[in-house]
């Protein structure tokens, strides 16, 4: 055993841990083959009934393509937002700056109940002045996301300034660098894979939310997980199952192609 590789008993206690947080989301897999109508573990017979259910469905369908319009579009620009707040504390270093990052992380302190109530009275506010993006509209479910993500990538992009040395930066001014070169050119380049994790992190926090979603949206914006929602409500469809195991192994499929990417590159 070496100082950098954990020993056999970390080893066996990392995956007894990792396999006791996963049990809830492993007993969803039997279910989604469940030829019952309600929720419910197969009794001898499997069947993918729920998985052609997903297919044929076009309610399905749509409101998958519209949490994934919904979820590139507010990681972008909650992104890109993060980026150039960040950014701008890390270069200018102003006076207040941790009063300026207190305040942009308001929304991960504030409960969220709270939030979603603000933002439905905002969003109906802008249905007065347009439908576009107002109350009920993708547009609308893309800004009330963005209020509610971009601290956590002002959080991951932060973290990433952290490990620059201040010295690159100061070198390239030197040599007269502008400020929009030394922020293309020699910063950017050495946090990209915090901007990375921020995106992703951003997209996923956007796809999967659903308290803010259900304040803001009714019947014209349905998302995925607040379909989902609906089915568990409603009539308990295992339909939802079966989703529920697609989503898990995209997911699984997203991360490990992040991690050899990460490996891969020198």
């Amino acid at each position: 055993m070496t100082a950098s590789r954990p020993g056999p008993v970390a080893l066996v206690l990392g995956a007894l841990v990792a396999l006791f947080l996963l049990m809830p989301l492993l007993a969803v897999v039997p279910i989604s083959f469940t030829p019952a109508r309600f929720l419910s573990m197969p009794k001898g017979t499997l069947s993918l009934v729920h998985y052609r259910a997903l297919l044929e469905n076009p309610a399905w369908m749509d409101s998958f393509l519209l949490s994934l319009r919904i979820g590139v579009v507010s990681s972008v620009i909650a992104t890109a937002l993060a980026t150039a707040f960040s950014l701008g504390i890390w270069m200018v270093r102003p006076r207040f700056a941790a009063l300026l990052v207190g305040f942009v992380l308001l929304p991960m302190i504030v409960p969220p109940v709270v939030s979603a109530m603000t933002l439905y009275f905002l969003l109906t506010s802008l249905s007065q002045v347009s439908e576009t993006i107002g109350y009920d509209s993708w547009l609308g479910v893309v800004l009330a996301h963005v209020v509610m993500i971009v601290p956590f990538a002002v959080v991951m992009i932060l973290v990433a300034l952290a490990g620059v040395d201040r010295r690159i930066d100061l070198a390239a001014r030197g040599f007269g660098a502008s400020v929009a070169r030394r922020a293309f050119h020699v910063i950017l380049p050495n946090i990209r894979f915090g901007i990375l994790t921020a995106l992703l992190l951003t997209f996923v926090m956007s796809w999967e939310e659903i308290g803010v979603t259900l304040f803001v949206t009714s019947v014209d914006a349905i998302t995925l997980p607040r379909l989902m929602w609906m089915g568990v409500r409603d009539n308990i469809d295992p339909a939802v199952a079966a989703l529920s195991v697609v989503l898990i192994v995209v997911t699984a499929l997203i991360l490990l192609g992040r991690m050899l990417f990460e490996r891969a590159d020198p």
